[in-house]
């Protein structure tokens, strides 16, 4: 009989070999082992061991392992995901996102494993205070009841080299997460009330807005802790028919849901990207608003599903009223010259408008200018984000005059000679004209 090398067997499997030797004895026999016995004593499965049986139930390894294949389907693509790497990005879905652009036809699942293996090349992060965990608490509200809004920002890098910062508004559904995100060149006002309106529009007015302490929408407490809104915040409030909670000060955990998203749009959307104009990228972040409401998310669900299914029988639709005109067309001076100022660009006004101000509206690639009181279109320009001015007709035109013209045909004729060619600077040296003026 041969005997049995339990050093180089599974310990599960010498174990129960040893048992099975005690209890036969003599009649013990490693060729003719009952495998089924054996299975049940080590919960290994019959083909397994019969596959075990062959090498005495020793463990034997492959012949292949540790092998590489020389070919994967990373070949070709690994120094797109290098370049991604040492600029910072880690997101694997951004990378395999950038990768399917260039025809990847892998998974996720291999681009994490080379972020993993590859981590050195990405630059050490610079954190200015340690994490301090979470503090916050998380709470519910029914459909359509709240949605959480908030200001992020980010820095461009113009093709001249300058580098400027650009606003992006966040608005998320407190009980779905269906989201909405806009940028502008910064965070004043006008532009606050321009997203929270295109917002509205896209997921309609909820019963309140919470928010933090923003110098647009709270001027102070009072000496009971009740908010002071700003007077022009608190007018808007009553035109589109909608409260404002505040977040307690230096306490951004209460509205977590967008503080997030601020978060996921840095990391997932912004994250390498490349634009031509503001236009372009808030084109783009509807279509990534469109995508995100409209995929799975674990704990959550389908967004869009839900927010259309619980949170629209809610919230009321938002009506295109006049007075909310007035607050999607902020007011603009005229200058001197005849411009209005936009966005950082210059546009032009028509003479003939006599007022001091006007309105402007951004519309995708056009730029309108309406009177102060919109009542009337004073012009349109094509926005070309070029930094030069833009001019628009009759700009300088000035008013007509009377003119009299003749009542009966004009016979008299009369003629006009050039006016003769002098030489002014060596005209007084001519002494050989005087001469002959002399004779």
């Amino acid at each position: 009989m041969k005997k049995p090398n339990f050093a180089a067997m599974n310990p599960a499997v010498a174990e129960a070999i040893k048992q099975m030797m005690a209890e036969q004895g003599d009649k013990f026999s490693l060729e003719k082992i009952n495998l089924a016995d054996l299975g049940r004593r080590t919960g290994i499965s019959r083909a397994k061991l019969r596959r075990m049986k062959e090498h005495d139930f020793e463990d034997v390894q492959h012949a292949l392992k540790g092998r590489k294949a020389t070919t994967t389907l990373l070949s070709g693509y690994t120094g797109i995901l290098d370049g991604l790497l040492k600029a910072g990005v880690v997101n694997s879905v951004v990378c395999l996102d950038k990768l399917r652009k260039s025809g990847f036809a892998g998974g996720k699942t291999i681009v994490k494993d080379y972020i993993s293996a590859h981590h050195h090349l990405v630059p050490a992060p610079r954190h200015a205070v340690e994490p301090q965990g979470n503090r916050g608490r998380r709470y519910s509200t029914g459909p359509g009841e709240a949605f959480q809004m908030d200001w992020g920002f980010t820095k461009v890098q113009a093709y001249d080299g300058s580098e400027y910062n650009a606003a992006c508004f966040a608005m998320i559904c407190h009980h779905c997460g269906q989201q909405y995100v806009e940028f502008f060149p910064n965070a004043k006002q006008e532009n606050l009330f321009i997203g929270i309106i295109h917002a509205f529009r896209y997921m309609g007015v909820p019963q309140y807005v919470l928010t933090d302490n923003m110098k647009s929408v709270v001027i102070r407490r009072d000496l009971d802790g009740n908010p002071i809104w700003q007077k022009d915040y608190e007018q808007f409030m009553k035109t589109v028919g909608f409260q404002t909670k505040l977040c307690k000060p230096r306490h951004p955990f209460t509205k977590g849901k967008v503080e997030r998203l601020v978060r996921f749009v840095k990391e997932n959307f912004l994250i390498g990207r490349v634009f031509w104009n503001v236009t372009d990228l808030n084109y783009a972040a509807l279509d990534w608003c469109n995508e995100q409401n409209a995929a799975y998310h674990r704990g959550v669900g389908i967004p869009q599903d839900i927010h259309s299914e619980r949170c629209l029988k809610v919230v009321s639709i938002l009506d295109d009223s006049y007075e909310l005109l007035f607050y999607l067309c902020p007011e603009r001076r005229i200058s001197f010259d005849g411009f209005v100022s936009y966005e950082g660009r210059r546009f032009g006004v028509p003479y003939t408008y006599h007022g001091k101000t006007a309105r402007v509206l951004r519309d995708g690639d056009t730029l309108y200018i309406y009177s102060s009181d919109m009542a009337f279109l004073l012009t349109t320009h094509n926005v070309t984000w070029a930094r030069r001015d833009s001019f628009c007709e009759n700009q300088y035109a000035l008013p007509e005059q009377p003119e009299e013209f003749p009542t009966m045909p004009v016979k008299t004729v009369i003629k006009q000679l050039p006016e003769p060619v002098r030489d002014l600077s060596f005209e007084k040296f001519n002494f050989s004209k005087e001469d002959d003026w002399d004779e």
